[in-house]
């Protein structure tokens, strides 16, 4: 069963945010500390307790070191060293981890012009900064390993004071972080910190999350309290949502440059692999091309097996597809007396009642032709017989 942990920055994201949201889900702070103590850094303990932000009640988390940190720059190497060497991280710990460093470093080195192995990590360096990363992948380990995603983060504004000087919000290393995925540039102070973008560009899918069902949300509370929005990471961890085979999805697919030939070849084809329905409807396209729209109904257990068909046999790039809901009529066959033959009559019933009727067009069109006659005079008497059956 998948699990799946859905991260909402509602106001920011921090590695300590990170850790109180996971322990608001569960996760026991001294299974977590046991699981960093291996890290060969200066004294540290984890200080927890119950915040709220904007009448919101959830964990805040410290990480109080018992001492001053006598090397708070390290290298990108020196951080390298300490979490491989750490004997109670997991190997896959160690390996979100590290990425999560790489990416930080990546970003540094790209603002500021030079190698990663020249990086010296600032607050980012700093005992506490080490903690929120390695406790972030250990925290992922302890809820079970969940896929994760997340929504876009808010970004923030205004400056900030940092050990190369003053800073623009958000500060240069968190916005390379997150290029190339979506991001809020919305409220008021540094709400997405380097240590938070990392987190979220490393470990998480940044965007719309799966259906899936909540089972668990926990609310990591921040240390700053902003007008605007409350200082927490919401944090839902649930399930996925197990595929109903008895559910029907409409799978659609836009066409500009598919002959008539074509499409009739692709609706004989759907039917055959099992299709309930299949249309096409004229559609003006890009450009104001003319096109074609191709949908296909089928149940939940032949939705994949029709998604392939249509990529091997379409001119189409794509499909789409979502779950619809019908309510349909109960249906039966009876069989009845014409002038000219014997025809089947298809019926819809709604709690016995008979609401439609349709004669079996191939049997009318066959009974026609033999008896010379418009086939529309075998359906209308195909009614008539039905009716007088009722009677």
């Amino acid at each position: 069963m998948r699990r799946i942990l859905y991260l909402e920055p509602v106001g920011g994201i921090a590695g300590d945010m990170f850790l109180a949201a996971g322990i608001d889900l569960g996760v026991s702070p001294e299974a977590l500390t046991q699981a960093l103590s291996g890290l060969q850094v200066p004294g540290w303990k984890l200080a927890v307790k119950r915040a709220v932000r904007h009448a919101i009640s959830g964990t805040h988390l410290d990480v109080v070191l018992d001492e001053r940190e006598v090397h708070p720059h390290r290298a990108y190497s020196d951080i390298r060293q300490l979490i491989e060497s750490a004997t109670t991280l997991s190997p896959r710990v160690k390996e979100r981890a590290l990425a999560v460093f790489r990416a930080i470093g990546e970003a540094e080195a790209k603002v500021h012009g030079v190698s990663l192995e020249d990086i010296h990590f600032h607050e980012v360096g700093a005992v506490d900064s080490i903690v929120d990363v390695c406790g972030a992948a250990v925290v992922l380990e302890l809820l079970g390993d969940p896929e994760v995603h997340a929504s876009p983060p808010p970004l923030g504004s205004g400056t900030i004071r940092v050990a190369h000087g003053n800073m623009p919000i958000p500060v240069p290393a968190t916005l390379e972080l997150l290029r190339d995925v979506p991001v809020r540039f919305e409220g008021v102070g540094e709400l997405t910190t380097p240590t938070g973008a990392a987190l979220l560009k490393v470990l998480t899918r940044i965007g719309h999350p799966p259906d899936f069902i909540v089972e668990k949300v926990g609310y990591g509370v921040g240390t700053k309290d902003f007008r605007d929005r409350p200082n927490v990471l919401r944090a839902s961890l649930g399930r996925m949502e197990a595929p109903r085979a008895e559910g029907l999805w409409v799978v659609e697919a836009n066409l500009d440059d598919a002959t008539p030939q074509l499409l009739g070849h692709l609706l004989e084809r759907l039917l055959g692999a099992g299709a309930l329905d299949a249309w096409v409807t004229p559609a003006v396209m890009k450009k104001s091309r003319p096109g074609h729209l191709l949908g296909v109904l089928v149940e939940g257990g032949l939705r994949d097996a029709v998604v392939e068909l249509l990529l091997r046999e379409s001119t189409s790039l794509g499909v789409r597809y979502h779950r619809v809901e019908r309510q349909a009529l109960a249906r039966d066959w009876v069989e009845v007396e014409t002038p000219w033959g014997r025809v089947r009559v298809k019926r819809g019933l709604r709690e016995g009642a008979v609401l439609n009727a349709h004669p079996e067009f191939e049997d009318c069109r066959r009974v026609a032709e033999a008896a010379g006659i418009p086939v529309k005079q075998v359906m209308a008497a195909a009614l008539v017989a039905l009716g007088d059956l009722a009677r």
